[in-house]
């Protein structure tokens, strides 16, 4: 394997930052070297929007064209969905439940589901749809012959960059997201004067743009879905500037004229406050925020803008190796479909997918739905919502193991919400207290069941959901934290102590009605009782609801009354054909989808550890024969989850053979966005995440190092993981053997580390690193 030199990125990105505080490009100007593993970059503009690049702040959002003489940048702002507030409820649920599970009893499951359909399911159907605000336009004056072009998105600087020769004139364009000011910047330069005309689109109704000096506002409002009015309003605004040029306001749009360099402000809003209140003032908001920037002024934006990025990017370095496939343009590095002779585009695929969460899931946003922040549809797919069946898990997957805990934030708040609405469906749908939420829920916290019996009627959601909860705590230790989740884990288990049902053939505990998630069996339906799925979260929920209450000296009774509930759950089974069973009976082989996208019955082995080839072997080979049997290849998000499964079954060859499928054009758009198809932004956290499971695990105080290092992989390292216990992880490794490991504890606490037969005990001091050398892991 051929290695390049590598270029010190220290220098880089202080080239990097003095070029963008600079006024304009000499023209002697050349394109910057670019980085392999934290660089995306093409020869030429996007046509489509799978060949855009994002850029985002957790609250805004915009995919950037990198158009010549016109460009476009869509817009998205976080809160921007369809509807208003609403109860989904069907009011006929309570009632009709009873003979549901009756039907489902009696084996009669079509029916069931019928039944369930007409009388069980949400009204309306279909959740809201989170939706675009618009489009920034930006055209040059003039034309001509366009040379020298290349654009790129350094995810280090998190800056999308274009340049050019147009006419003559060199151009350069910038475009980045400010965390801490809420603004999109756009600076664009040149060496000769030019000429700019700015405006703004929307496909929303009742949309208006006016230019006041060098302010474009546009305003409108959210769209209606399936009988729920939109209750939004929402609001842009773009400062536009320029120096050496003169600026003037047309009727709906800026015009710029002898410029050497433009740079504009971008902001936007909705009148959304919380999901039961949207008597915000977005007109008021975006006014305040740009003016705050503007005083600012662009250069310190970008000082701050940078430094914020960076406090979370440069957590973690990855080094896989490069070879020269990597010099191609990134969309040719993927239409090779070769990563076996690219290490370097793995690399590039999890820093991307760090990035991607850091863009769309930051403090005081929204969590990442189906699309993260970026959407460019009135009507996306499947709504662009939180898919909390497998999709809104797989997003937040990477958060905690590669140094991102903050990037939760989000995900926390939409937890807090989720409880309020999801009570009221648990009283009003259930008879029952706690709080449930099914496979669906949207920007208003609709927890009913939704879409159809057939893939909603799943009440397991939020038990998945505060599984996250506890992995949050579980990483860092925080007893704080977890006293302040600890009511939203215990309403959840308090829903399924009154919901749970009796099985009279053993006198256990099982779900009904359920499914598992978006299968048919061969008893012509999905929904059936206690499925594995159930059993396996909900055994985890039971667990952790429990050892938090003991943690917390809180509780004795109700974690008492847990356990017991948890021992009457039905275990894993294997079926005739060797597999884990992903029903009480035994049917997969005779189910009509044998190479079905989920494998909702292997969430034991992972994201849940349940399952393990050193503690329960037979288990671990029955989900092997599973995963034999449903294929590697699938959706996007789908074939992540076989990568993460086989990296813990040890298996680092057949994961990485099942990635180089995920990063090949069929599941990778050439802006590395994730394709289902279409797009879905979850294939690129799982993937990210199966990376770094490949290189570490961690279950409890347990630590495993290269558990499923690959030989493609033969040389590398890794700073920054992070593993359960508030600990970092440090690898470096060669021919394929671990050269050193570097522990970095925040808590004080015994470790055992393990290398493939070797186990080290390890008592760990804060602030103490502690060195482990070669195969034996001998303490330096």
């Amino acid at each position: 394997m051929t290695q390049l030199p590598r270029t010190d990125r220290r220098t880089v990105l202080k080239g990097a930052a003095a070029g963008l505080a600079a006024t304009a490009l000499p023209a002697s100007a050349t394109v910057p070297p670019t980085s392999a593993t934290t660089a995306l970059w093409y020869r030429q503009p996007a046509d489509l929007w799978t060949e855009a690049l994002p850029i985002g702040n957790g609250r805004l959002g915009a995919m950037v064209f990198g158009g010549v003489a016109r460009e476009r940048l869509q817009l998205n702002e976080a809160t921007l969905w369809s509807g208003g507030p609403y109860d989904p409820v069907n009011p006929s649920a309570r009632t009709a439940l009873p003979e549901v599970r009756a039907l489902i009893a009696a084996g009669r499951y079509a029916e069931a589901e019928k039944l369930a359909n007409a009388k069980v399911m949400a009204k309306p159907l279909t959740q809201m749809a989170y939706q675009p605000l618009g489009d920034l336009i930006l055209e040059l004056t003039g034309a001509g012959e366009a040379s020298e072009y290349r654009r790129s998105l350094d995810l280090e600087t998190a800056t999308a960059e274009t340049q050019f020769v147009l006419g003559g004139t060199r151009f350069r364009r910038d475009v980045y997201a400010a965390s801490d000011d809420d603004v999109i910047v756009v600076r664009l330069r040149s060496d000769r004067p030019f000429s700019l005309s700015v405006g703004m689109t929307s496909p929303q109704s009742g949309v208006e743009v006016s230019a006041t000096g060098g302010v474009l506002t546009m305003t409108g409002r959210n769209g209606a879905r399936t009988g729920i009015a939109g209750a939004l309003r929402f609001a842009a605004r773009a400062h536009v500037s320029a120096g050496q040029g003169r600026v003037t306001a047309g009727s709906d749009r800026i015009e710029i004229a002898d410029a050497r360099s433009v740079t504009i402000l971008l902001t936007m809003a909705t009148s959304f406050r919380r999901f039961d209140d949207v008597g915000g003032d977005p007109e008021a908001a975006t006014l305040d925020m740009l003016e705050r920037s503007r005083a600012k002024g662009e250069p310190r934006i970008r000082r701050q803008a940078l430094a914020a990025h960076r406090a979370l990017f440069d957590r973690v370095k990855l080094d896989l190796g490069e070879t020269p496939a990597a010099l191609r343009p990134t969309d040719g590095r993927v239409a090779a479909d070769r990563m076996g002779d690219d290490p370097a585009l793995a690399t590039l695929y999890f820093n991307y997918g760090r990035y991607l969460l850091i863009a769309s899931s930051r403090k005081g946003g929204q969590p990442a739905n189906l699309q993260g922040i970026w959407n460019d549809k009135v009507d996306p797919p499947w709504q662009s919502k939180y898919t909390v069946n497998i999709n809104t898990e797989m997003n937040y997957w990477p958060a905690e193991v590669t140094g991102l805990s903050e990037c939760m934030a989000p995900f926390v708040a939409m937890m807090r919400e989720l409880t309020i609405t999801g009570e009221r469906t648990a009283r009003t749908m259930y008879g029952a207290r706690g709080w449930v939420c099914h496979h669906n829920t949207d920007l208003w916290r609709a927890t009913a069941p939704v879409d159809g019996a057939q893939w909603g009627l799943w009440p397991t959601g939020g038990a998945w959901l505060c599984t996250h909860l506890w992995d949050h705590y579980d990483y860092g230790r925080d007893l704080d934290f977890l006293r302040s989740v600890y009511p939203i884990m215990r309403g959840a288990a308090l829903f399924f102590l009154d919901t749970l049902q009796v099985d009279p053939a053993t006198g256990g505990l099982l779900t009904s009605p359920s499914l598992s998630p978006e299968n048919i069996h061969p008893k012509g339906a999905s929904i059936c009782a206690g499925p594995a799925m159930d059993n396996q979260i909900l055994r985890d929920l039971f667990d952790q609801v429990g050892r938090a209450a003991k943690l917390l000296n809180t509780d004795a009774a109700f974690a008492a009354e847990i356990a017991a509930a948890r021992a009457r759950l039905a275990p894993d089974r294997i079926g005739a054909a060797g597999q884990l069973q992903e029903w009480r009976e035994d049917w997969d082989m005779a189910a009509p989808e044998p190479k079905h996208r989920h494998v909702s019955h292997l969430y034991a082995l992972f994201p849940s550890d349940q399952i393990s080839p050193d503690r329960t072997p037979d288990l671990a080979a029955a989900a092997r024969r599973s995963l034999e049997l449903r294929g590697d290849e699938s959706t996007g998000w789908a074939t992540a989850w076989r990568a993460n499964l086989w990296a813990r079954l040890k298996d680092g060859d057949h994961a990485h053979r099942i990635l180089a499928y995920l990063l090949g054009p069929a599941r990778t758009y050439p802006n590395l966005f994730d394709s289902h198809p279409p797009f879905q932004i979850d294939g690129n956290f799982g993937g990210t995440r199966a990376i770094a499971e490949m290189l570490m695990q961690s279950r409890d105080d347990e630590l495993l190092l290269l558990p499923a290092l690959p030989r493609a992989w033969g040389r590398g390292s890794i700073t920054g993981l992070r593993a359960r216990g508030g600990l970092g992880v440090d690898l470096r490794w060669r021919g394929g053997r671990l050269d050193e490991a570097v522990l970095r504890p925040s808590i004080a606490g015994r470790r055992q580390v393990r290398l493939n037969d070797v186990t080290a005990t390890i008592d760990l001091t804060p602030g103490r690193i502690v060195r482990l050398r070669g195969e034996r892991l001998i303490s330096a």
